[in-house]
């Protein structure tokens, strides 16, 4: 496989990008000058060294000097701690911290899972989900924001079987989103609705 082939595939496997994108990535990427390729280069080669995955809600975040194992959500002593909203991915997380309506904690379960999926464990991080919920008492209420879709709803109902236990709530955000919709591109004004109407 040539240079050209090999950096395709790579860029084929992003989320969203088919391989007639992936392709023009690499023939824009051959347009441009030895400087930006090298920046280029270096980001890449920096990003590891210089983000971390909170121990608590599992999302990448930029150290920025940080030692903590905590991102600064977590740490946050004025984030309500009798809430924990689930959603998918990282730029979910994003999107909700955007719309400035939501005050609790967060758990990024890393993905969804697919109706007939036969290893739920190796797609979600469930395990880690459960020992948040087994650890931490102060949590009275999960909010499920997962995507306005069949997945999503697959997903939440995985998760509430997996974590149910006496004393816990479940609500899921209300149809501000549209059926369909994926969390991430959702404007500020859909998410605060959809959080102020959620349903239990």
């Amino acid at each position: 496989m040539n240079a050209i082939d090999k950096l395709t595939e790579i860029f084929s496997h992003f989320p969203g990008i088919g391989p007639k994108q992936a392709r023009r990535f690499v023939y824009y990427l051959l347009t441009r000058d030895e400087s930006s390729l090298e920046t280029l280069t270096r980001s890449i080669d920096e990003l590891k060294k210089h983000t971390a995955q909170c121990s608590e809600c599992k999302r990448y975040f930029a150290k920025n000097g940080h030692v903590s194992a905590l991102c600064s959500t977590c740490s946050d002593e004025r984030r309500d701690s009798s809430l924990l909203m689930i959603v998918p991915r990282d730029a979910d997380f994003e999107a909700v911290e955007k719309s400035g309506s939501y005050k609790g904690l967060y758990f990024v379960l890393g993905g969804s899972l697919p109706i007939l999926e036969k290893e739920p464990e190796k797609r979600i991080r469930i395990k880690d989900l459960k020992l948040r919920i087994a650890k931490d008492k102060n949590i009275k209420e999960v909010i499920f924001a997962m995507n306005a879709n069949a997945e999503g709803e697959n997903t939440a109902d995985f998760v509430k079987q997996a974590i149910k236990k006496d004393g816990l709530e479940f609500s899921t955000l209300g149809r501000g989103l549209s059926t369909g919709a994926e969390l991430e591109y959702a404007d500020p004004e859909t998410l605060k609705n959809a959080l102020l109407h959620r349903t239990k």
